[in-house]
């Protein structure tokens, strides 16, 4: 009789365990934040130091491992002096960071450069302070993915840059942009050889 009693609450529980919902699936994990880099300036000054080339180098090395990326180049100020000198300080120092950049071997068409002044301060301080973690220029890496139709126009721009052009330098910013185009970067590569077709009076291929 206990035999019986027993098997029949564990058949209960065997089925009421079948009725449970599975258990939720584990979200995916969020992706990982774009890298970014540092440089420091001196007070009132745009130019680079040897360690500053060093990171910028870092920043360069870390676009061209990744396919399809862009970077922005932000430039701050400390709080001393006028604002509106911060203003354009903040961008000269973005400016000097994006033509290392190209030297670099990352092209021009790849960076945005922003002056922000004395706003987004790292060390918070009030105004007229000379902070030198406030002199900066952040360097971010972002990877965007190009649409379908961006890749396809740029893979025509490329091929009619094959067709049409009498000679085939292996440098220069043309092959520099078919290898932007192949490598998914279209908004490098785009510029570039629609400019070189319309110099040398190509048509442009359709765009879809």
């Amino acid at each position: 009789m206990l035999k019986s009693l027993f098997a029949v609450i564990a058949a209960a529980l065997l089925l009421g365990a079948c009725d449970e919902p599975p258990p939720p699936a584990a979200a995916p994990p969020p992706p990982p934040a774009p890298p970014s880099f540092m440089v420091f300036f001196d007070w009132d000054r745009s130019n680079l130091s040897s360690q500053a080339l060093n990171t910028i180098q870092q920043a360069a090395t870390a676009y061209k491992t990744r396919g399809g990326a862009r970077i922005t180049a932000t430039g701050h100020t400390d709080t001393s002096g006028p604002e509106a000198y911060n203003m354009a300080l903040s961008l000269r120092r973005a400016t000097t960071v994006k033509d290392a950049l190209v030297k670099e071997g990352v092209p021009a068409t790849a960076i945005t450069t922003v002056g922000r002044g004395e706003a987004g301060l790292l060390v918070q301080t009030g105004d007229g302070v000379r902070e030198p973690q406030n002199r900066r220029v952040e360097i971010v890496v972002v990877v965007q993915m190009a649409s379908t139709d961006d890749v396809a126009y740029c893979r025509a721009l490329a091929a009619s840059w094959r067709k049409t052009s009498t000679s085939s330098p292996a440098q220069g910013p043309v092959p520099e942009a078919i290898a932007q185009c192949d490598a998914g970067n279209t908004a490098a590569g785009i510029p570039v050889l629609e400019k070189a077709l319309t110099d040398s009076k190509v048509p442009l291929p359709k765009r879809m």
